[in-house]
């Protein structure tokens, strides 16, 4: 059977960068608290001009290119998002107006914070059961600062903006690297831990996300270990197999109680969210772009990613780097 792999990566977040001490003034925080608690020191914050799909037309370029294909090339666009520009049409039909690859199926797919490992199923399962298939652009991009409500400083200080993308491609199925196994899950039980009411964030309309912190900390916790521990055991594959793992990255407590409860060395971690803050579904993407960069992920390396949700979702893939 013909593999899925990921063929090119890439990321962008806007310019504009919000401080821990921007927030000192706008909010009764400071520096030391949010560090303390978060992790966070800074996070990119789109200009009013700037929505997702801007976002993520900029990550697909960078992933398009560094695939080495042509936008023509490309068979399908699957974009994670909880902040579209519009209730509807989907934001990746207007990634792929902006880009220019017409009359391939787009659509969009809601499972917050891990809706980047949601989107590898579908983009690896499209490849398996599609021949017409080779590449989908897979997307995750959040414009969260139209959500996040800027006088709660329990969460405004958590959240940046920004997209990642990766191409998926179809390669032969002799070779051992690729997308091995994802895993992905939900419990719609929990769904008011963490939500925004209403879904249209460009019209204006004042919607803030809302969070019960401790409460959605300890889901965060619980269900992402059993995602590292379930994909590790139904692959027999241990910690010590594993080259890198790439977290959502929500908080620092959250990634250190998951390092901490299924033993994964501080070496192996890739953390950025100093600099990012929580960014959603482009969490993820962004921190894999970046530890590829940095060389922190080489070829043939196994690679786990993991992430925690909204909804609530999980989710977790293991890939061997191409």
């Amino acid at each position: 059977m013909d593999r899925a792999i990921i063929r090119g990566i890439g990321s962008y977040v806007p310019d504009r960068v919000l401080t821990n001490a921007d927030l000192e003034s706008m909010v009764e925080t400071t520096h030391e608290w949010i560090v303390t608690r978060t992790g966070i020191e800074s996070r990119h914050i789109c200009l009013d001009t700037e929505n997702t799909s801007d976002l993520c037309l900029e990550a697909a370029k960078h992933a398009v290119a560094n695939a080495g294909i042509a936008v023509c090339d490309l068979d399908m666009i699957v974009t994670a998002t909880i902040t579209p520009d519009f209730q509807f049409p989907s934001t990746a039909c207007l990634i792929q107006e902006k880009l220019g690859c017409n009359d391939i199926p787009c659509f969009d797919l809601g499972a917050a914070c891990s809706g980047f490992i949601y989107a590898l199923d579908v983009a690896r399962n499209s490849i398996a059961s599609n021949a017409s298939i080779k590449n989908v652009l897979v997307i995750g991009g959040e414009k969260l600062s139209s959500v996040v409500d800027w006088e709660d400083r329990s969460t405004c200080v958590l959240f940046g903006d920004g997209a990642g993308a990766a191409v998926i491609s179809r390669a032969p199925g002799v070779g051992e690297t690729g997308i091995l196994d994802v895993l992905i899950g939900a419990d719609g039980r929990c769904a008011k831990l963490l939500y925004c009411p209403g879904s249209d964030v460009s019209s204006g309309t004042e919607r803030h996300l809302k969070m019960e912190g401790r409460e959605v900390f300890k889901e965060a916790v619980r269900r992402m270990c059993a995602a590292v521990e379930d994909i590790l055991l139904r692959n027999h594959l241990s910690i010590e197999d594993i080259a890198c793992v790439v977290p959502h990255q929500a908080n620092t407590r959250i990634i250190t109680a998951i390092a901490e409860r299924v033993k994964i060395p501080e070496e192996k971690l890739f953390v950025n969210l100093a600099h990012t803050g929580n960014t959603s579904a482009a969490s993820i993407p962004i921190a894999l772009d970046e530890a590829v960069r940095e060389g922190k992920i080489q070829s043939g390396n196994l690679v786990l990613l993991v992430a925690f949700g909204a909804g609530m979702t999980w989710g977790s893939a293991l890939v061997r780097w191409t």
